[in-house]
């Protein structure tokens, strides 16, 4: 196994350009992993550790650019207004050791769907920003995955940022794990309300193949809280509402039986997790509930 090590973003580029197999490493929590049990071993490594503006972020008038490489840590402490569910997200990460080092990046070069990062992102909306020596582009987050553990980048293209929707709304985060603390979800639900658009996101992970949104469940309860005039009023959410919401996201499930547990419970939990993230964002964007600082 070779380690190719660019001191700068062109030099990696190149790195990827001529050897297309490559695989980035740079906070290595998920890589390191595969190769220590022997799961994956690829003949080049590609270091980014060097590349200082992968771990640098900008807040917009409307998005946040977030590097790929910014540390878990740094986006609780730093971004929590911003991107409040992607914080929440990223206090369920591992330890504070893997806080330190792991970013947003790593989890969407891997594109496992027990990603914690991913349920936040699609219920955020944002779009992920790559590039190769041919150029750059913006995937959209609903298109960057592709399959078990695939994602949309060419062979040549290394991921540089996301650009994140700035939170107009309160947003939600909730896992569940065979235990508090160092583990993969079982599964895990993000949600956050978007009062300018009037619209709700959703996102789900480690419940099917992919990362995905609930866009069954989005589209009645902004039908829903249209029609009953909810966005103006702020009116409590209606028990049957709340039902039919939680249903149907847990309808989007499309689960796996594995050692952390049933399909049959990965669908009732995502269906939990929907009506409870649900009740406390729209406490909060009543004024009277959980802050979105506040724990998943």
């Amino acid at each position: 196994m070779d380690f190719l090590r660019p001191a700068s973003w062109e030099e990696a580029l190149a790195a990827k350009a001529e050897h297309p197999t490559a695989v980035p490493i740079a906070g290595g929590t998920d890589v390191m992993v595969e190769i220590n049990f022997d799961h994956r071993r690829p003949e080049y490594l590609l270091d980014l550790n060097r590349i200082v503006e992968l771990r640098e972020w900008e807040v917009g008038e409307e998005t946040v650019r977030l590097g790929a490489s910014v540390p878990y840590t740094q986006i609780m402490e730093e971004l929590r207004t911003e991107l409040p569910g992607l914080a929440l997200a990223s206090h369920t990460v591992a330890s504070p050791q893997i806080r330190n080092r792991g970013g947003v990046g790593g989890n969407l070069g891997t594109a496992s769907p027990a990603g914690d990062a991913h349920p936040a992102l699609l219920a955020a909306d944002c779009e992920v920003e790559v590039e190769s020596v041919r150029g750059s582009r913006l995937i959209p987050i609903d298109d960057f995955y592709t399959g078990v553990k695939r994602n949309a980048l060419a062979e040549d293209e290394l991921i540089r940022a996301v650009h994140i929707k700035k939170a107009d709304g309160p947003q939600q985060y909730s896992k569940v794990g065979t235990r508090n603390a160092m583990v993969i979800a079982v599964c895990a639900f993000g949600i956050a309300l978007h009062p300018e658009t009037r619209t709700v996101r959703t996102g789900i992970g480690s419940a099917a193949p992919t990362p995905i949104r609930a866009k069954t469940a989005e589209e009645f309860l902004n039908a829903a809280l249209e029609e009953g005039g909810f966005w103006d009023n702020k009116k409590i959410i209606t028990p049957s509402i709340a039902k039919q919401f939680a249903e149907l996201a847990s309808g989007a499930a499309n689960p796996i039986d594995d050692v952390r547990g049933t399909a049959s419970y990965r669908r009732h939990a995502v269906g939990i997790m929907a009506r409870r993230t649900l009740g406390w964002t729209w406490e909060s964007y009543r004024g009277k509930g959980r802050s979105t600082e506040g724990v998943a």
